[in-house]
Order: C-alpha cells, then sequence, then structure tokens
C-alpha cells in the first residue's frame, strides 16, 4: 500500500507542472504538463530529470517536489517518436546527488571577521541555513500503471487531440491546444497520464515517485515549449548521461544554464539501471526560467569538449596556528613586542652616553 501511495504522489506531481486549469492556474514543467481538477491547486516546487542518451535511444526520468490540495490529475508530455513508460527507481537522484556533490574546500583569511576572535559574541550553535477516439487522433497504447491511466497518443490536429483527452478524463485547458501545435506539426507523439487513485482521499504533496519515459531520437532533446504556460518562474535541473559532456545549444529564454558538475563516472547502484556498467559522461545542468512565457523552443542537446568540472564550495576560516592561536595576533603582538623591545634600547643607550659639554668643562 505505501508503495502504491508512492506511485499515487508521482504522476500527479507531473501533472500538476506544465498546464492550467481555467478556474485553478496551472504550474508548467519543461516536460509535460500537469492539471489539477477544478477547484483544486497543483504546485511544482522544483523539476528534475535525468536523461540517458547513447545516440539513439533517450530515456527521461522526472522527479518533481509538489504542494497543493489535489487529490486528482492529468498530464501530457510530447516526444519525438513511440514512448515507453514505467516507474522509475526513487534512489536514482539520490545516489546522482552524493557522486555529484561539490568539493568543499577551506578559504583562510588572516584578519578576523564577523564570527571570529574578538568578534565572536554567540558562541552558541547555529541551525543550518521542492478507448473512444476522435478524428485526427491514433490511439497507440493504453494501460494501467499503478494508480495510473496511461494513454499513448498520435495526432494530426491539436483540436482533435484536446477534445480526444477531455472526452476521455484528461481535463485541459483550452490556452494547451495552441501550445501543441508545433508538435503536432512536426509529428511527435503524446504521453497522457490520468490519475486514477485507489485512496480516494490522498492528496499530491511531498517528493513523488519518479516517471520513467523511454523513446528513439537521433538528437537529445528535452521537451520545454509547455513550460511558456507557466504563470510563475520555473527551476530545472538536469542530468545528462551520455558518451560526452552535453550543453544546450541556447538558453531558449531563460537564463544562461549553468553547468555544476561534468566529468566521467563509473555508474554504480540505481545508476545502473539507467546506464548499464559502462562509463558514462554526466553533466549537470541548472537553469532558471524568470519569465516562462519567453520559451520559444525545446531544449536541443550537443556534445562539447570533455573538459572536467566540479563545483567548489569554501569554508572561510580564520587563520591560526598551534592550539588555534591567531596568526594575526601573533604577528601584531609580536610587532609591538619588537617596537616596544627596540624603543627601550634607545632610551638605555641614550641614557648611558656621556654628555660632551660636560666633560670640557671639567678639563679647564
Amino acid at each position: 500500500m505505501r508503495g502504491t501511495h508512492r506511485i499515487l504522489t508521482t504522476i500527479v506531481a507531473l501533472l500538476a507542472l506544465q498546464l492550467g486549469s481555467l478556474v485553478a492556474p496551472a504550474y508548467a514543467c519543461g516536460c509535460g504538463a500537469m492539471i489539477p481538477t477544478k477547484d483544486q491547486r497543483i504546485g511544482v516546487d522544483r523539476e528534475e530529470s535525468a536523461v540517458r542518451w547513447d545516440g539513439r535511444t533517450e530515456t527521461v526520468v522526472m522527479r518533481f517536489n509538489v504542494h497543493g490540495d489535489a487529490k486528482h490529475a492529468a498530464w501530457i508530455m510530447p516526444v519525438p517518436s513511440r514512448a515507453g513508460v514505467t516507474l522509475g527507481d526513487p534512489e536514482l537522484f539520490d545516489a546522482l546527488d552524493r557522486l555529484t556533490e561539490p568539493e568543499q574546500r577551506d578559504r583562510f583569511h588572516f584578519w578576523p571577521r564577523e564570527g571570529d576572535w574578538p568578534f565572536d559574541l554567540d558562541h552558541g550553535d547555529e541551525a543550518g541555513a521542492p478507448a473512444p477516439g476522435a478524428s485526427g487522433v491514433g490511439v497507440v497504447g493504453r494501460e494501467r500503471l499503478g494508480p495510473f491511466d496511461v494513454a499513448r497518443l498520435t495526432a494530426t490536429d491539436p483540436d482533435a487531440l484536446g477534445t480526444w483527452l477531455r472526452t476521455n478524463g484528461f481535463e485541459l485547458p483550452e490556452r494547451l491546444t495552441g501550445a501543441l501545435q508545433p508538435y503536432v506539426e512536426r509529428r511527435w507523439e503524446y504521453v497522457a497520464v490520468r490519475l486514477a487513485p485507489q485512496q480516494e482521499d490522498a492528496v499530491l504533496q511531498g517528493e513523488l515517485t519518479p516517471l520513467r519515459i523511454t523513446f528513439a531520437s537521433p538528437e537529445l532533446v528535452y521537451p520545454m515549449r509547455l513550460s511558456r504556460l507557466a504563470e510563475t518562474s520555473q527551476s530545472l535541473g538536469l542530468y545528462i548521461l551520455a558518451e560526452h559532456r552535453m550543453e544546450p545549444r541556447s538558453p531558449i529564454g531563460g537564463d544562461a544554464p549553468e553547468v555544476t558538475f561534468a566529468g566521467r563516472i563509473e555508474p554504480a547502484g540505481p545508476i545502473v539501471g539507467l546506464t548499464g556498467e559502462q562509463p558514462v559522461h554526466l553533466t549537470v545542468l541548472e537553469q532558471e526560467f524568470p519569465h516562462p512565457e519567453r520559451i520559444d523552443d525545446d531544449h536541443h542537446l550537443r556534445a562539447v569538449a570533455d573538459t572536467p568540472y566540479r563545483r567548489v564550495e569554501y569554508t572561510d576560516r580564520l587563520l591560526t596556528v598551534g592550539d588555534g592561536i591567531p596568526v594575526w595576533l601573533l604577528t601584531v603582538g609580536g610587532g609591538l613586542l619588537l617596537t616596544a623591545l627596540a624603543t627601550l634600547l634607545v632610551v638605555r643607550v641614550t641614557r648611558r652616553r656621556p654628555a660632551v659639554g660636560a666633560g670640557v668643562r671639567s678639563a679647564a
């Protein structure tokens, strides 16, 4: 039952990400569009995806952190070819996080700062600082996946696709139809997911079980166009596993993507289930979309030079010696001591030197 509840939480998060209900605003995600039922709200704190591409086949594993009061939701994701859908390994992202942790280094400073002696006024511990069809729509397959109703579709008309979704229980805002037009023109297919919960009172909150979608693709592409429907800023984290370091061709309307890790890894644990046991290159990208309405394309990623990179986090520490004695204190104290000794020596020499005028008068 616990596993079913985690699965239940999974797709609903996906569904809340990209589309919005006419009554309750939707929240977009890079891969798809998530829609809660009317009078309910669902928000996605963050979207993370692990993407494996071997030059022919692409696998996207998505994880979301959600909040809100939605008990039902539906989700649609465009894909460039026929897709297979399964549940992902919940441990995958934790393993990737551990593997790509920033390198920790100490950075020393000479002069005391706030928090260093003698300015450390507080010595206490500090607390550490998301079936019926319609004309123009083909049903490739429809199956039950845990508590989810999953439909794989083709469409030659975005209006017909919208009609099919609504007729089959996938509640969808009207404005999504226009957003799907570029995918229809390119003859992409679609994965639609409808939550059919076994626990009717379950609310979609927290970390959802990942969803894994696999499809053939001659290039590494990450669908993002539907995120332009979002009404709040979007945050994207991508773990890209390929033969080389991969980076987006353009920011597609967001801030410049930031590489936080790049390097060759030896897969272990849950990562093996995605990549196999052979070494692969892992690139981690972070990107912010302050104005989602400016998103104008999907992410198309290309191979670049395999330059390794790991983010470094510095801890600033006061330079000390021995049992924690500040170097600045020894330096300043030593300098004052030398100055005092030199002054004392000058005074003593001056006192011992005889007066020249007094000696001449005595001889007379």
